[in-house]
């Protein structure tokens, strides 16, 4: 395993973190607690989840996700030898999880709380803001609209409660979710001015079909510090070839549920093609060249890699065998061209 320090912070996380969204939906606890022994064993020391989850989200399911590493932590007494990342949700679409939901003082301090009671700890090493408080472009949302905030919470609000969560040693680093440029560089500013907790990371989709953070986000991880954390890398299983032709492998998310759309417009779905094409080109299994792809960018602090199988998660964990050469750089690079960016 290959671990990196994330830029002002203390945490030497693994390079391929576990994603953990599944659990609770498509895993049992029983499945949850195997991938994470497995993935233990091979080094994984990093291990993401959100208050929101499983996905896709439901009340019946929400919390279990937490619920099971909370168990799993306990049954193995390894919480010392974990960095434990987890996710408070903003208002879109869940008020199950909280009435009026929203990203203030009250609520990321009741999120918080609930957390380290499933989460069966007393810390967490990085809490993270899933997604803005603020209307913008995020989850694949384009045409951009100009809209004024009304819920009265600022970006300040949320930063000064995640503050006091630093101070209390109830949060060791923030970090932020699906957020913009505009979004890091103001939470840096105001981090600076008013001497708080400045985040240390941004977890955002990227791969091969969606090479957004490349804009804009990318410079400031190099300029600023605030690497990636990549969810996605495999465009929900869709990199890996699985989906062409119109095929659905039972069990497999994509055919059970029909919302994972993201990467399966035309031009999604002819630049898969093209890049499985690639890989067996070079002799490479499609599904580790586009985790090799991410994992060698010099901006990804850590891939957040997920499975339903331990075949899958041991397949994905040995992407960090997989260097890709400057040939197959070149031939992925072309395919980028010919097939620019499609899907956001």
């Amino acid at each position: 395993m290959l671990y990196h320090t994330i830029p002002h912070s203390t945490l030497s996380v693994s390079k391929i973190c576990l994603g953990t969204m599944t659990y609770g939906e498509q895993n049992t606890e029983s499945d949850a607690h195997s991938q994470l022994d497995f993935a233990f064993e091979r080094g994984v020391n990093f291990i993401d989840t959100a208050e929101m989850y499983p996905v896709p989200p439901k009340a019946e399911t929400q919390g279990l996700t937490e619920r099971y590493i909370g168990n799993w932590l306990k049954k193995t007494g390894q919480r010392d030898k974990v960095i434990l990342a987890t996710k408070v949700a903003g208002p879109r679409s869940v008020p199950y999880i909280r009435p009026d939901m929203s990203l203030s003082r009250r609520h990321i301090h009741d999120a918080v709380e609930t957390s380290l009671t499933r989460l069966q700890t007393d810390y967490i090493d990085l809490y993270q803001l899933h997604w803005p408080q603020r209307e913008t472009n995020c989850f694949g949302q384009l045409n951009y609209t100009y809209k004024d905030d009304q819920s009265g919470v600022t970006l300040s609000d949320s930063l000064e409660a995640l503050a006091e969560l630093v101070r209390a040693g109830k949060v060791r680093y923030i970090g932020l979710s699906n957020e913009t440029p505009w979004g890091v560089m103001s939470f840096l500013k105001l981090a600076e001015k008013h001497n708080l907790p400045r985040v240390v990371t941004i977890q955002n989709p990227y791969n091969l079909l969606n090479r957004s953070f490349e804009v804009g986000l990318s410079e400031i991880s190099h300029q600023e510090g605030v690497e990636l954390l990549a969810y996605s890398p495999l465009a929900f299983g869709a990199l890996s070839g699985k989906y062409l032709q119109g095929a659905r492998p039972a069990g497999a998310r994509c055919t059970l549920f029909e919302r994972f759309s993201r990467y399966f417009n035309p031009q999604g779905l002819a630049a898969t093609q093209a890049y499985v094409d690639v890989a067996h080109k070079h002799g490479l299994d499609p599904a580790q060249m586009a985790l090799a792809f991410v994992n060698q960018r010099p901006f990804v602090a850590s891939n957040i890699i997920g499975a339903t199988t331990l075949a899958q998660l041991e397949a994905n964990i040995n992407s960090l065998d997989v260097v890709l050469d400057e040939a197959v750089l070149a031939d992925l690079y072309a395919v980028g061209t010919q097939y620019s960016n499609p899907c956001p």
